[in-house]
């Protein structure tokens, strides 16, 4: 049996991206059925994240159906500050998402569907690649692979078994402090 850990979405303040909106024709006897599917990101910028597509005939409807998905799909995202806590690919089929924590300040590298992904998480430093495919559905699933696996260091020492451990401060003296070249060591204390 699956472990359900929902997240419950009225208790967050998200937002919505729509990521790419297709429109489909089914060719009946009658002639042309048209209708639209809406893929949309939702995200409250603080580690939880959801996406999901809609269909309907309508483009509003589509969207509305997607977001109502995804408000009820979230993921918890473990997150380092405005960056990830380490590199990962995600993958989905033959998609490829190399995901990278970048120093503060660099911003979010990314493209089109990778980009809304991140935003929606709260990353605000990232470098990502997106390999093989541009299939946008697939895109986004490889990160979510991504972004699921990730571990907080925490969550890593927890799981084998260590205990966090405290350094004690280092005391910083002349003896410890090393003499530049060619000068005299100083006199111990």
């Amino acid at each position: 049996m699956r472990k359900t850990n929902r997240i419950d979405p009225s208790q967050l303040d998200l937002k919505d991206h729509v990521v790419a909106i297709n429109r489909v024709t089914k060719v009946v006897k009658g002639g042309k059925n048209l209708s639209f599917s809406a893929l949309v990101v939702v995200g409250d910028g603080t580690g939880h994240v959801g996406y999901a597509k809609g269909k309907a005939r309508e483009v509003p409807l589509a969207i509305k159906k997607a977001i109502e998905r995804a408000r009820n799909h979230l993921i918890h995202v473990s997150l380092a500050g405005s960056s990830i806590p380490h590199p990962i690919i995600g993958q989905y089929g033959s998609g490829r998402v190399l995901l990278k924590p970048a120093a503060a300040g660099t911003g979010v590298i990314a493209g089109g569907p990778v980009r809304a992904v991140l935003q929606a998480v709260g990353i605000h430093d990232i470098l990502t690649k997106s390999i093989r495919t541009t299939n946008p559905h697939n895109v986004i699933r490889a990160t979510f692979d991504g972004l699921r696996r990730l571990k907080s260091p925490g969550e890593v020492r927890e799981r084998r078994g260590l205990e966090a451990k405290v350094a004690p401060p280092a005391a910083v003296t002349a003896e410890t402090v090393p003499a530049p070249t060619g000068a005299p060591a100083a006199p111990p204390v």
